[in-house]
Order: structure tokens, then sequence, then C-alpha cells
């Protein structure tokens, strides 16, 4: 009996370790993807010639999206069709990083603004960038109402470093490095143990932002992910380990009952 618990505890834990060491030697990247051009219309969005995203408009933005380590073909077409790409272009990936893919500028002119996302912050703090995706809107500073500026001299395409911060709800503006307001941001909520991307968007006589999560900590020190916490590999194997666990306990019972009567 003591041999047939120790097979069955040993078969638990190497089937354990072999799933939490799939999920350690995982190979891919996580990116999301923003529809940032203003007179685009929805579009589709194809990966290595699948459809990935379907009838994304402007300012959409998806949920991080798990894709293998490497170089992968992007195109992107008018949703619906499958014809006369507007962007035609490969875009390599690093296992363990996060990524924005930006669809930007003018549809004579788009193209692909791409960037490396944070998924870490100091615990008790804030994080935050700014993105200029306004294909005509000048060069800009961001900071709060009458006072200093947080990221200054971004031009179109540019995207800032991030800042931590201390977690509040701020005052903010764009405005010109001359001082002259852009946009209104007061009452701008950052809060704690998160990252975020300020992206501004659309024309300039019609300039708006979008501000995103990139991240959040985890009080259980998780691996920190995108927007809705774990990515699918973590998710789909904790489970499995759980219940393999699960079953080898209750067979062990199970037999446990027969030998006993």
């Amino acid at each position: 009996m003591k041999k047939v618990f120790g097979t069955i505890i040993a078969t638990v834990l190497m089937v354990g370790l072999m799933a939490t060491g799939a999920l350690a030697a995982s190979t891919d990247a996580m990116v999301r993807v923003v529809h940032a051009s203003p007179d685009a219309p929805a579009v589709d969005v194809y990966l290595n010639d699948e459809l990935t995203i379907e009838g994304a408009e402007f300012k959409a933005a998806t949920d991080y999206l798990n894709v293998p380590e490497g170089e992968h073909k992007v195109e992107i077409f008018a949703a619906g069709t499958t014809e006369n790409a507007v962007i035609s272009q490969n875009v390599t990936v690093k296992a363990g990083k996060a990524y924005t893919v930006a669809a930007a500028n003018v549809l004579e002119n788009i193209e692909l603004v791409i960037a490396e996302d944070s998924m870490e912050v100091t615990e008790g703090k804030t994080k935050v960038r700014v993105g200029h995706l306004s294909p005509d809107a000048p060069t800009v500073d961001v900071g709060l109402i009458d006072g200093d500026a947080l990221f200054s001299g971004a031009a179109f395409k540019a995207i800032t470093d991030y800042k931590e911060l201390d977690p509040n709800t701020y005052d903010l503006e764009i405005r010109t490095p001359d001082g002259t307001q852009v946009l209104d941001l007061s009452g701008t909520k950052l809060e704690e143990n998160t990252v975020y991307s300020v992206f501004a968007v659309n024309n300039a006589e019609n300039l708006e932002v979008l501000l995103l999560k990139d991240s959040m900590l985890m009080p259980s020190e998780m691996p920190k992910t995108g927007l809705g916490g774990a990515s699918e590999s973590s998710t789909s194997i904790v489970p499995v380990v759980a219940s393999i666990i699960g079953l080898g306990i209750v067979g062990f019972v199970v037999f446990r009952r027969k030998i006993v009567q």
C-alpha cells in the first residue's frame, strides 16, 4: 500500500512539474493592436495569413494576444476584404516581451508604430508613458495644468519612456512647448500598482486620448501580463495541474477504502 501511495504521489508531482516547466519555457510574446488612423475604415488584421483581429474600428485597442517568438507577417485589410492590404510588414517579437502595434497616420500614409511595453511597476506606485499618434498635431508636452511638464517634446510617432509617479488623480493637459493648451485632461486617475499608456489620437482639431492599462501588479507575485490578468498559457495549465492532483488524491482515497473493506 505504501508503494502504491508513493507511486501515485510521484506521478502527480512529475506531471505537475512537467506542466509548470512548460509554462516557464513559454516562447510567446504578448502583442496588442491599436487602430489609430483617423480616416481609415474598420480593419481586419492577418498574422501569417490567418485572420486574427476582425472589424477593428478607429480607436479600438485589443487585449494582449499570445504570439510565438520570431518574425511574423502582419497584413491589414479593410474589414471584410482580402485584397490590396493597406499594410503588409514583417514584425519580430521576443519571448517574454510585450508590445503595442499601432496602425497610425492617415490612410494614404498608414504605417505601423511599434513600442515595447512594460509589465512591471514598483509596488505602491503607478507608471505612465505618452504616445503621440495624431498625424497633424504639433510637437507637444504633457504636464500638470499650470505646472511642470512630465513629458516634453513629443512629436508625431514618438512614444516616451515610462515615468513612475505616486498614484493619484491628476489635472493634466497636452500643450505646445510655448504653453498653449491643446487638450484638457483634468481628472486623470492613475491607480497604484498599474502601468498605463496614454495615446493621443485623431486629428489636431478633434484630439483625444486613449488611456490603456499595460499591466497590473499581482498581489500574489504571479507573472504579470496585460489586460485581463494571467496569460492563456498560465490559465490553461494551472487548472490542469490542480485537476491531476485532485484526481490523484481521490484515486488514493478510493483505493484505500477498497483495501480497508
